[in-house]
């Protein structure tokens, strides 16, 4: 039986912001820090949950994904590449230094959807910007400092999502949230020479309304996915059995994350286009924090 919760109004962090296409949130343990980014808006955010203080920093390019450093700063995967960015002082600018650029095999491809494995490497998806095509020339890649950006083999996507590493590394997973596509797979990934092999299905979301977007792993090893279009996240068991949804007040919410001093607390973001998703999802591109009953797993940094 399929547990449900709702969550209200009351987990809005603040009802003055709204993303266009809020996405990746990731805590930071060391600092406190909840970060994510709006994409359309070349935009990343900083919340400090003690304090409420909210910064914000523009960078150049449209941002796909970003991931921890050690130091406190982040490495993004952008429009043109892979660049270490810097956050200094109360948000502005942003200071960008490229790590490796990346010539996509067509016009109109960018980075999407991404997050370090658990011995911080960066896996990081690519797909063609307008959805409309259908077009699966998306596909998985790696970064780390010392080999650079490199193609991993697992191709064919339109737009590739819901990146996570099960708690022990040794299971890849990734969704397609294209509507006609709609699925999540698993690969086996061997942790010591960053690989992902045997993909095979893990969810089958054609039958259900939501489209797979951003995920997370939880301690006990559920895969926890955000259903655009169905305004739910929706968590899996290890073998791929639904047992939980949390409703929440978006039709739209694109990624999860847990956070929080006890990896207790879960961030949710979401997507707003425009006056016309307003009309029927007047909570879209608001972000929500709540405890969600489960813990997380702390997030890799990019160490590789």
């Amino acid at each position: 039986m399929t547990a449900v919760t709702r969550i209200g109004l009351e987990a809005v962090i603040d009802p003055e912001l709204r993303n266009g296409t809020g996405e990746n949130p990731v805590w930071d343990a060391e600092l406190g820090l909840w970060t994510w980014i709006d994409i359309p808006a070349r935009t990343v955010h900083r919340l400090d949950p003690a304090s409420g203080v909210h910064r914000r920093w523009t960078l150049p390019e449209m941002i796909g994904c970003l991931v921890l450093r050690p130091d406190g700063g982040v490495v993004c995967a952008c429009e043109t590449g892979v660049f270490d960015v810097d956050l200094p002082g109360e948000g502005g600018k942003a200071v960008v230094t490229a790590l490796a650029t990346h010539r996509f095999p067509k016009e109109g491809m960018r980075f999407n959807d991404g997050r370090c494995d658990r011995q911080g490497r960066f896996w990081l998806s690519s797909m063609v910007m307008d959805i409309g095509k259908g077009d699966a020339s998306g596909l998985w890649h790696r970064f780390t400092r010392a080999e650079g950006l490199t193609e991993t083999g697992t191709g064919g996507y339109v737009i590739p999502n819901g990146s996570a590493f099960s708690p022990d590394g040794r299971v890849f997973y990734a969704s397609d949230s294209h509507r006609d596509v709609r699925m999540v797979w698993a690969w086996d990934y061997d942790p010591d020479t960053g690989t992902a092999r045997d993909r095979r299905p893990f969810i089958d979301m054609r039958a259900m309304i939501g489209r797979p977007d951003g995920a997370a792993v939880d301690a006990d090893g559920c895969y926890w996915i955000c259903c655009l279009d169905e305004g739910c996240i929706k968590r899996f068991t290890p073998r791929g059995d639904l047992d939980r949804r949390i409703e929440v007040p978006m039709r739209k919410p694109t990624m999860c994350a847990f956070g929080g001093p006890d990896l207790r607390t879960m961030l949710v973001t979401s997507l707003c286009r425009g006056p016309a998703d307003l009309a029927e999802d007047p909570h879209g591109g608001r972000v929500l924090m709540f405890d969600p009953g489960a813990q997380g797993l702390p997030e890799p940094r990019l160490t590789a």
